[in-house]
């Protein structure tokens, strides 16, 4: 892939990646552990399905994280209330045992979550063509540290990275430059244009690596070619991906 000036990825040194969705098949992995969160505490209670069970969560989740990545939630109210907006309508005690019976479901609902080894097509193949090129490899992500750490020895990519770096590290998420700065401290090379960020997220991988001064490559499985947009770069596969280094 060229730009005005040569390769895209002339001088960089470091590759960093997202997990969720990035790498791991996030959206899988999570709907396997909602359906056996949902078996194991009867939550046919509240929901007739566990496809509805799986949609309700979903959509509230999804709105949660979206403010949860603007700071204006707190993790713990992420990781209770997921649980709690989606059964309080059919909860049959007061708030207090509902917000007791949501920190039970949620380190039920990770631990199952960090077991799941679905990964995104071209995963593997793409940190052994980053390895085999020379890179510096790093991981990127808004994750709970409890969980990430426990994905990556799960799905087997911990040996396939050099180095992990979390929002809960510093207590802020992408796309706050602070996070993209401290990756590069850790990483030892202060210099943005080393640095170029792999993500499925618009407005948190890519947004904040720009602003960071770094290249981008937003993987949108949905985007019909690879196209290049200054320092971004989509690409509709992680095989398209490769071909960028």
């Amino acid at each position: 892939m060229k730009s005005e000036s040569g390769r895209f990825t002339d001088g960089v040194q470091w590759v960093w990646l997202d997990l969720d969705d990035t790498l791991i098949d996030f959206r899988a992995n999570s709907r396997t552990a909602l359906r056996a969160v949902y078996a194991e505490e009867s939550l046919d209670r509240f929901y007739p399905t566990a496809d509805g069970w799986v949609a309700a969560y979903e959509a509230h989740n999804h709105k949660l994280w979206e403010r949860y990545n603007r700071a204006e939630i707190s993790q713990d109210y992420l990781r209770v209330d997921r649980f709690a907006t989606p059964l309080a309508p059919f909860w049959p005690e007061g708030v207090e045992a509902l917000e007791a019976f949501c920190r039970r479901l949620d380190p039920l609902y990770l631990s199952i979550l960090a077991k799941g080894k679905a990964m995104i097509p071209g995963a593997s193949g793409l940190l052994d063509h980053l390895r085999s090129c020379g890179y510096n490899i790093g991981i990127l992500s808004n994750g709970f540290t409890d969980v990430q750490y426990r994905k990556l020895r799960n799905c087997g990519l911990d040996q396939k990275v050099d180095l992990v770096v979390l929002s809960d590290d510093i207590g802020v998420n992408k796309p706050d430059v602070r996070l993209f700065r401290h990756a590069m401290e850790r990483a030892g090379n202060t210099c943005p244009g080393v640095h170029v960020m792999i993500g499925d997220n618009p407005d948190t991988d890519i947004l904040g690596a720009v602003r960071a001064g770094w290249r981008a490559v937003l993987f949108n499985p949905a985007a019909a070619a690879v196209t290049v947009d200054g320092p971004v770069v989509v690409a509709p596969s992680l095989g398209l991906v490769k071909t960028l280094f």
